[in-house]
Order: C-alpha cells, then structure tokens, then sequence
C-alpha cells in the first residue's frame, strides 16, 4: 500500500480529519512513512533462517559397494531375517541399523481362491513376497538365490526353471549392477541404505516385467521416517492389492483332481484379470478378518501392485483421519473417503473404528471388488456372512471340465454385480437352477443377443417387468463362450441338493 493510502485510510476511520491542521496531517505523514522504511529495514537485516533438508542428497549415501553374484547356493527356508514380516499383521520394527535379509525365488502351486491352485512364481515361496519393514537410514543388506529349479514336495507339476531378478523401489542404486538377472541355482548379494520414507513395492525385474509380477513376484518395504511416525495407533496391518490373469491348463494338467491354472498371457497384455485380490487370495480377509475394537486407531500400509490396474481404495463405515501419499507423513491428506492408487502407488491411512462392527474394506471400482478385492476390518472374530451387505459373492467349488471352468472365471469377473448363485435374486436372476427352467436352446438365443429376445421373447419380456425394466447388457459373448457358460451353469445345478438350488425365475 503507497503512502498517500495509508494515510487516506486513517482519515477514512477519522471524519473529522478535514478540520485537522496541516501541521498534523504532516506528523500522519512522516510516521507512516517511518515505520514503511523501519519495516524495509526489518525485512532486509540479514537474520539467518536455518531449515534443514531432510532430503539433502549430500547427506544420503548414494555410493552402494558392487553387487557380488556366486554359484553358492542357499538351502532351506526361501526367506530369513527379523524384519521380515510374513502376515497382514506388522510386527514392530526391528531396532537393528542392518537389516540382513535372504529372499529367494521359487516356483510354486499357491490357492488364489477355493479351488483354484495356481502356477505362481514366488519370492520366499509365498504370494505376496515377505514385506521387510525398516526405517531411514538403516542399511539393507540383501541376498538372493534363484531356486526355481527346485521341486516343491508333494507337487508333481511347477513352471520350467528361468531368469529372475529383484527390483527394490526403495533403493537408489544402479539397476545394472543391482537388479541383474540370475541363471538357476545363481545368488546375488548387496546393500543399500534407505534415504527416504515410504511403502515401496519391490518385484522381480527380468523381461517380460508384466508377466514375472503377475505371476506372483512382488512384496513390500516399508520406510518408517528417522524420527517416527507422528501419530499413535493401536493396530498395524499391511494390504497389498494385486490382479491374476489365470485360466485352465492347455496340457490338461490337475491338482487334486481339479485343473491346474497358468497364467493367460492373452487377457494379461489386455488388462483384463480373473481375480482382483488383497494379500494375495481372493476374499482373504473377509473370512479372516483383521482385528480391531471400538475406538481404536488403526494404520493400514496400502499399497496397489497392479501390474496393470488402478486402485480406488475405501473402507465403508469410516473415514480416513489422515493419508499419506506413498507412506510418507510430508504428503499428508486429511479426511479422506478413497485413496486412488496407479499400479506400484502406495499410501499410509489412519482410521478410527466408531463403534462395533465389520468394516469393509474395498476397492471402489467395483468391478475390481466384484473379482475378489475385498476384506473387514472387524471387531467380531468371525462375522456372519448373512449380516453383511456383501460387494462380492463368496468364491465357490470350482468344475474340474476347463470348458466349465473358464466359464466359471468369466461369470465371478463379469456377472456377479447382477446375479448370485444360490444366494436369492439381485438386480437380475440367481442363476442356481437354470437349465432346469430354460433350455439351452433359449439360454443361447439370450445370451448371444438379448436386445432381440426382449422384442419377441414372452418369458424374456416378464423377466424385464420383474427386474424393474433393467434389460440385461449384450456381452459380446463368442459361441465358444457361450457353450462355455452352458456347461458351467449345468454344472452348478449338477451339485445342487434336492430343494436347495436356490429358487429363482
């Protein structure tokens, strides 16, 4: 503000400033043009501000001794080290500056949901890998063996041995010299330090990346700040969100007696997974749910692994009391009702559970909820499934004809949002019962072009009436597919007892 202003605001707050002699308007006027050049002055004195970067890169070490790779091979446990966590459920962090920790690979059968057993490649033979919990400034010193060419016991079928590698994100080194690939039965060793807070995602590096992560190979490292985190909680949990793209073996291999699924490359280049999972396996946490009072604080570590898909992270009937973007406090949010999160995003939310209850935890595009990216956060040990308003039916027995199977797949990706099986009608049908109310002739015709059953079609017409005029979506559907959804829905009605298939026009 000029002088002049200054001044004519004071005679504005004073009315009778006409009558004020000259002699005073000029003391108005050499006191606010004094204390203008005092404040200059003020402004100009030369008092040190001293602000100290915690991310000053001259502070961090930047200069990891070289990779050291050999043939000397571990044995036993895939994965040791005391900051290794195995579960959802943290431990606390290990006090230690050096953090020794051994994580190979193996490949392996893993369960992904009731039925459907998996040919997974693993670091330290679980899916996610061990998370490695630590803090700024502690040094990981890592070593690896590549044990894909080790059978598992009792599995008579695993993927041919192959190159892998491991790629931290929580590291500052060269990829070259850090994250190189490994023969079978090959290990590599070397450290870095932490330099900055965070949950990382780490994951195996060798060509073809997309393929190697969606086969199983990924986990976490979490980053706590030098000095902490600046909040108390009474509860620590880890979710990790991740897609599978799997379908029947072609070569007709089973488990059990039930097909083997491998990884469908075709749908894993279009994006377009089978199953969308926290931790792993397919509604997981809501038959194990994670623990928690009345009142208490909980921090969840989130973390989306992808390898293709964005998360929309939510959890019903709370609110987020702060975030923090890629774990880390200074990119704090306050109040938030979801976390989007783009494949290897991560966030810190802090909640407070209100009162008794289960709280869902889910991932708000729901058709990645609709595929198993579901759990609870709950304050009764084993809640009743009839009391929750499910995002997602439970996953079911699986066929053991792939035609069937396949079908199944593409029924819990694309259909469970309108129907059930066996669980009473939704926005459409229950589809337990089907073919002993319809034809496959008709079921065909349906399936292949609805819009045109709904001009000619009687029973195709009340069934519009009865679903309060919602008209089923043309699915695109091929003749393969839809034989495929025959043979499923036949199935389905095959394990049906006699007055329990769930009545439904």
């Amino acid at each position: 503000m000029h002088h002049h202003q200054i001044v004519q605001s004071l005679a504005v707050k004073n009315p009778g400033h006409r009558k004020t002699s000259s002699f005073k308007y000029k003391r108005v006027f050499r006191f606010v043009t004094g204390c203008a050049i005092a404040a200059v002055l003020t402004a100009c004195s030369p008092t040190p501000i001293l602000v100290t970067d915690r991310y000053d890169p001259s502070k961090m070490d930047l200069k990891p001794a070289p990779a050291k790779l050999s043939s000397v091979r571990h044995t036993g446990p895939f994965a040791s080290g005391e900051s290794l966590n195995m579960t959802a459920e943290l431990k606390p962090l290990q006090p230690s500056p050096v953090k020794v920790v051994q994580i190979d690979t193996i490949h392996r059968i893993i369960e992904i949901a009731p039925g459907v057993k998996f040919s997974a490649w693993t670091f330290g033979a679980q899916v996610p890998g061990p998370a490695i919990r630590a803090r700024v400034g502690d040094k990981i010193r890592f070593s690896m063996t590549n044990r894909s060419d080790e059978t598992v016991p009792g599995i008579t079928f695993a993927a041919a041995p192959m190159m892998h590698s491991m790629d931290f994100h929580a590291a500052m080194v060269s990829p070259q010299d850090k994250y190189r690939s490994l023969a079978p039965g090959q290990t590599i060793e070397f450290e870095f330090t932490l330099n900055y807070p965070g949950v990382f995602m780490y994951h195996c590096g060798t060509p073809m990346i997309l393929e190697h992560i969606a086969s199983g190979m990924y986990g976490a490292v979490i980053v706590e700040p030098r000095e902490g985190y600046p909040t108390k909680v009474d509860r620590e949990y880890l979710v990790i969100q991740s897609e599978f793209y799997v379908k029947p073996d072609p070569d007709g291999h089973q488990i059990d007696g039930a097909p083997l699924y491998v990884l469908d490359s075709e749908k894993l280049r279009a994006a377009q997974p089978s199953h969308t999972v926290f931790n792993g396996v397919h509604n997981g946490m809501v038959k194990n749910p994670l623990p928690a009072k009345p009142g208490e604080r909980v921090r969840l570590f989130v973390l989306n692994v992808g390898p293709s898909k964005t998360s929309s992270f939510h959890v019903v009937g709370t609110i987020f009391d702060r975030v923090w973007l890629d774990g880390n406090p200074d990119n704090q949010l306050r109040g938030m009702q979801t976390v989007l999160l783009g494949s290897s995003s991560s966030a810190i939310v802090e909640l407070v559970i209100p009162e008794a209850g289960s709280y869902i935890m889910v991932d708000h595009h729901f058709a990645n909820a609709s595929q198993g990216a579901i759990g609870l956060i709950s304050t009764i040990d084993k809640p009743k499934e009839s009391e929750l308003e499910h995002h997602n039916m439970e996953a079911t027995a699986v066929p053991k004809e792939p035609a069937a199977a396949s079908a199944k797949l593409a029924f819990e990706s694309k259909c469970l949002a309108c129907h059930s099986v066996g669980q009473g009608k939704k926005l459409g049908p229950d589809m337990a019962g089907v073919t002993t109310r319809r034809t496959d002739e008709w079921l065909t015709r349906w399936l292949k072009s609805p819009e045109k059953m709904l001009k000619t079609d009687l029973d195709a017409q009340a069934l519009l009436k009865e679903y309060n005029n919602l008209p089923m979506p043309n699915q695109g559907l091929s003749d393969k597919e839809i034989t495929q959804y025959l043979a499923y829905f036949h199935w389905i009605d095959a394990q049906a007892k006699p007055g329990k298939t769930g009545a439904a026009k």
